[in-house]
This record gives structure tokens, C-alpha cells and sequence, in this order.
């Protein structure tokens, strides 16, 4: 019996069907996507321009799990929202539900939770960057798994928290080159307010229900807000109706959240930041209260929103901690990229053309001691090869043939002026530079 399994196990490695399956190319997943080499300069070009601003508004790096607690994200991001509903990644695993992180403000409050940043005088202010993950619709600039820079700051509960928010994200995105930028702006009111405010909507909507797109039928009682939100043709049709636009276009805040968002727009206005009120900008997550915003680009000839983001001071309460006022904005970093020049990658400083191995391996060691971006050939082709690789990866060829090793010195030339000069050891940082 065992002489027949040994058989058939041979003969199942030796069919074409296996040959065939171990043979085939594995492509990348559907909504991902490699960031290749020539492609990288940008990607650090987002992040180094992050590090700097955001470090000059006193803001510290903070990087938290890809994966946390389901619980984390459907208590914090909103158990009504598509998030939550539709777009998770989430898997069993010694019968515990982790989920591949949708967003990442869930995960920053409870890292300050659990850390114990309360304790921290206020304002603590933290920023990220990194991967996160959303089964939806690949399209231009929009995959599953993608990319998102953000800040979040806790303890202070006055708008000119918000204002700060709002102005490093601009200042951001100006640093990065985009300069025609639209600010949009809302306030939610609080809990209170808010309350009344849904009530009105789903009293004037009732008697329209039934055309409301499934969505939006099941949002109806759960978060009718979030119907604002919604892009559906037929159902902006009904919210533009007379009687139904003028129940939405209210003004519900309460005269506390009222006076907050005026302070809000006294600050935008002194700090020179233009930008429009939008009673129907609500944002898609569950956790936001009074300040809402986005920010729209018109580069390239077409808007594109690359940033969003508001308050949210009951936030970290529903996650277990103290109750912290706290206010943050994401930007999709794909999107970001796609709005700016491509940034070719740096040639190398040099690249040494000899038939020695061993002494360009040394004299490239020199080299990048001092600070240079050097390569030699490892495969030691023909001087001629290797003269040809040069050119396409650096503006010099550093030649140490047989004369120059006898010598201790280098020729270096110039692959764009093909002038060349033979100098000591010591002196080829000089020419390089």
C-alpha cells in the first residue's frame, strides 16, 4: 500500500499539470502594486518633505502595527460606515479577529491610550506614514492596498487647534509644489446639536425613502448623516429638492459649536488660508465632531481631494482612555504622487572602469567613506563594457588601469565633455565634486 502512494506521488510531481503550476508567474494581487526604483524618488520626496515640516510644528514620528483588533477599528471608525461593513481585511487567528488597518487614527489613539500619553503635557502632537488596507474598486490612484501621511493632536479642545491642522496640511502640500489648493470647510456640531439635526433630516426624507439607493436605506437609521455623503445620482436629485436642501443647508449647530467655528474662520482668515464653507462635506467615518475639512488640488487641470480630516474629542473616550479632545487629517499618498513631475533617480557620483577586481573594490570603498555614490563592475567585463555601463549610470568614469594602480593614481573622465585628467589618490574627491 505504501509502494502505491509512493507511486502516485511520483507520478503527480512528474505530470505536466504540476510542471505547469510550478512554472507559472505569480503576478502582484489585484490592488497592489510594486514601487519600483525608478519610481522611489518621489515616494521619498513625500516622505522627507513630511519629516521636515511636520518636525518644525513640533509633530513626532509614531509607527503602530498593520494589523490590530477587529474591535479597535468597529468601535472607533463606526460599525455604520463602508469601512467597517464592506472594506476590511480581517481574519481569524487562535480565535481572535485582527484586521489589516483600513485607516490609522484608530491605531494612533490607542497607542496613546495604552501608552499612557494623557500624562504628557499638552499638546501631543504625533505623525505617521505607512500601508493601509481596503478591499474596494482599483482605480487611478486608488488601490487596496495604499499608502497614507497624517497627523493627529491631542489635549486641546479650542479651534485654534483645528486652524494649526488645517494650516501644516496646506503648508504641506505647498512644500510638495502644489500651490492651487482648496480648502473646504464644515462644522458638525457636537453630540447635542448634531442629534436634532439628524432628526430633522430623517423627518424631511421619510416620505422619500423609498428611493433612497440601498445604502442609503440602510444608513437611514443608523447614521443619517452619512446620506450626505452619498454620490448616488438619484438620491442628489432628492437632496436637491426645495424643501429637503433648505432642511440640510440649516444652520443646526449649537451657539457654543457656532462660536467655535467662527473662531475657527477668524484664525483661516488671518493666517491668509482661503476656503469655502460646504454644508454637505460630513466625511466618511463615524468619529468626527465640529470641524470638518478637506483640501482639493487643481493641478494638472482637474481637482482632486488629497486631504481630509476634522475633529474628533470623543474619540479616544470610546476607546477606553480619558476623554481628549483631539483633531487630525490623513492624505493619500498615491494620489499625492500622481499630481507631481516625476523626479528622475540621481546618477551615481562615479563609476570605476577597471580590470581589477580587487583594487576597484578598495578604491570604491574610499570613495563611499567619504560620502560618494560609487560602483564598479562585479563581473569584471571588458574595459569597453564597462565604459558603456558608465556612461548611462554616472556623469564620470574613474579609470584605474595598470598604469594608474603602479602609480597610485586615477584617471577620471568626463562622459559629457569626454575631457579627462590623471590625478593622485588624494585628489579625486576634487574632481568628483
Amino acid at each position: 500500500m505504501q509502494c502505491g502512494f509512493i507511486q502516485n506521488l511520483f507520478d503527480i510531481l512528474s505530470s505536466n499539470s504540476y510542471n505547469d503550476f510550478m512554472t507559472k508567474i505569480i503576478n502582484v494581487i489585484k490592488g497592489t502594486k510594486d514601487i519600483l526604483p525608478q519610481d522611489i524618488e518621489n515616494w521619498h520626496r513625500l516622505e522627507e518633505t513630511a519629516l521636515k515640516v511636520f518636525t518644525k510644528y513640533g509633530y513626532k514620528e509614531i509607527r503602530t502595527p498593520i494589523f490590530e483588533a477587529t474591535e479597535l477599528f468597529a468601535r472607533g471608525v463606526g460599525d455604520t460606515t463602508d469601512i467597517v461593513n464592506k472594506e476590511m481585511y480581517t481574519f481569524e487567528k487562535s480565535d481572535r479577529s485582527l484586521t489589516l488597518r483600513p485607516e490609522n487614527t484608530a491605531g494612533v489613539v490607542r497607542s496613546f491610550i495604552e501608552n499612557g500619553m494623557s500624562r504628557l503635557s499638552a499638546p501631543v502632537k504625533l505623525w505617521y506614514k505607512g500601508p493601509m488596507f481596503r478591499y474596494e474598486r482599483p482605480q487611478a490612484g486608488r488601490q487596496r492596498q495604499f499608502h497614507q501621511v497624517g497627523i493627529e493632536m491631542f489635549g486641546i479642545k479650542q479651534p485654534a487647534a483645528d486652524a494649526e491642522a488645517i494650516l501644516l496640511a496646506v503648508n504641506y502640500l505647498k512644500a510638495l509644489g502644489l500651490n492651487d489648493l482648496e480648502v473646504e470647510i464644515n462644522s458638525l456640531g457636537c453630540p447635542k446639536c448634531r442629534e436634532a439635526y439628524k432628526q430633522k433630516i430623517k423627518e424631511v426624507l421619510k416620505p422619500e425613502f423609498d428611493n433612497l439607493c440601498e445604502d442609503c436605506r440602510n444608513r437611514y437609521e443608523k447614521n443619517p448623516l452619512r446620506l450626505l455623503d452619498c454620490k448616488v445620482e438619484s438620491c442628489q436629485e432628492i437632496f436637491n429638492k426645495p424643501e429637503i436642501k433648505k432642511v440640510i443647508l440649516s444652520d443646526f449647530i449649537c451657539e457654543e459649536c457656532a462660536q467655535h467655528f467662527k473662531e475657527l474662520k477668524t484664525y483661516l482668515d488671518r493666517l491668509n488660508i482661503k476656503y469655502v464653507e460646504n454644508k454637505l462635506l460630513v466625511r466618511g467615518l463615524d468619529y468626527y465632531n465640529r470641524t470638518v475639512f478637506e483640501i482639493k488640488s487643481n493641478n494638472l487641470g482637474s481637482q482632486n481631494a488629497v486631504c481630509g480630516g476634522g475633529r474628533y474629542d470623543s474619540l479616544v473616550r470610546n476607546l477606553g482612555g480619558e476623554d481628549t479632545p483631539a483633531v487630525g487629517w490623513a492624505m493619500g499618498m498615491e494620489r499625492l504622487n500622481s499630481l507631481l513631475p516625476k523626479i528622475e533617480p540621481k546618477p551615481l557620483d562615479g563609476f570605476i572602469v577597471s580590470n581589477s577586481p580587487a583594487d576597484a573594490f578598495e578604491l570604491a570603498e574610499e570613495l563611499r567613506s567619504e560620502g560618494k555614490c560609487v560602483e564598479f563592475d562585479l563581473a569584471n567585463k571588458k574595459f569597453t563594457k564597462q565604459l558603456e555601463k558608465a556612461s548611462k549610470v554616472s556623469k564620470y568614469a574613474i579609470i584605474l588601469g595598470e598604469d594608474e594602480i603602479k602609480n597610485n593614481t586615477v584617471s577620471v573622465k568626463n562622459l559629457e565633455t569626454s575631457t579627462q585628467v590623471t590625478v593622485s589618490r588624494t585628489e579625486i574627491l576634487n574632481e568628483l565634486k
